[in-house]
């Protein structure tokens, strides 16, 4: 198949509130214990200006509960009046901006169209296909999903497929999904506390690494996690995937090297360190002489982040998360092999 696009990120949340909705797993939140009919809608094809990539998703449920996006908002609305008044009891297609009048009402870019494929998960097959694909994301497996207009539904590993991607051939849905991006920032401090925020709003998980008491028992910010074990510990057993982050934020090298050590020998796809040029050559120095070779030290981003007059900071933070969310679209677009 061809017209191979990259995906954007977020798929993980919404296939986990579909999994709520639909009353397969115990919770304690709104909704616990409530079955609802459910509606997965997927942009499949766009043709000039589009708000949301291909691939992106909007979970609805008939009591107007929803999750994802596939506009600004603007197609949102309509998806929620149509599931709820009249939703498909199979997979159908759905145009936006064939007419001018359309893409006046729902505020389209000019030239923009946008093919969203609505399917009902409400059949015993459809959440089995939902809990397998909850589980896999949540093993960090990437899967591929095939669904076809006449309900048939399929769920695969992506075996050396390196990238998320979509395939829509007007009859079949191949969509390649990976885990979420998460991220180990070690050191608490206010430039972590800055990242830890603005990278969670674009869809980043997120973790603290602080082993050292005093920078442990003043972290003021509960919704953010904090971990008190050592970087390395952690890097090995969390965050030594494809889709994994470490950086280096503490300012202090008895536990940032430790954590960079560790990161640079896993396939992390981001690996970085704050502080200036002249404290990352040194840093670099350091690591050579622990026993690091060329190759591992050119993966290495110091100084941290992308190249703006930063001091602040919240300002460092927006050039790192800046850095980390190109970093992300690289690792999602390399092309599969459908």
């Amino acid at each position: 198949m061809s017209n191979t696009r990259s995906l954007a990120s977020g798929h993980s949340s919404v296939i986990h509130d579909v999994v709520r909705w639909l009353g397969l797993e115990e919770s304690e939140g709104e909704g616990a214990g409530e079955r609802e009919r459910v509606w997965l809608c997927t942009v499949v094809e766009t043709w000039g200006s589009s708000p949301r990539p291909v691939g992106s998703w909007l979970a609805v449920s008939e009591s107007g509960r929803w999750s994802g996006s596939v506009s600004g908002g603007c197609l949102e609305e309509d998806l929620l009046r149509r599931t709820a008044s009249d939703g498909p009891a199979k997979p159908v297609l759905i145009d936006y901006g064939i007419t001018d009048d359309d893409r006046d009402n729902f505020q389209l870019p000019c030239g923009g169209r946008i093919r969203l494929l609505v399917e009902p998960l409400q059949s015993a097959e459809a959440a089995e296909h939902v809990a397998a694909l909850a589980s896999a994301l949540d093993r960090r497996e990437p899967v591929l999903r095939r669904v076809r207009l006449d309900s048939y539904l399929e769920l695969e590993p992506a075996v050396g497929q390196p990238g998320s991607s979509v395939n829509f051939d007007g009859e079949c849905l191949e969509q390649v999904l990976q885990p979420e991006c998460r991220l180990l920032l070690i050191g608490a401090g206010e430039v972590a506390r800055y990242v830890a925020e603005f990278a969670e709003a674009a869809d980043f998980e997120v973790t603290i690494c602080e082993p050292r008491d005093a920078f442990a028992e003043g972290w003021g910010y509960p919704h953010i996690p904090l971990n008190r074990k050592l970087p390395d510990d952690l890097v090995v057993q969390h965050f030594a995937d494809p889709w994994s982050g470490v950086l280096a934020l503490a300012h202090d090298p008895r536990i940032d090297d430790m954590g960079l050590l560790a990161a640079l020998t896993t396939p992390a796809f981001y690996v970085g360190a704050m502080g200036s040029q002249r404290t990352s050559d040194a840093r670099r120095a350091r690591l050579a002489s622990l026993g690091l070779d060329q190759q591992a030290l050119d993966r290495l981003r110091a100084p941290i982040g992308v190249s703006i007059p930063s001091k602040t900071p919240a300002e460092i933070a927006i050039s790192v998360v800046a850095d980390l969310i190109a970093a992300r679209h690289h690792l999602r677009a390399a092309s599969p092999s459908l």
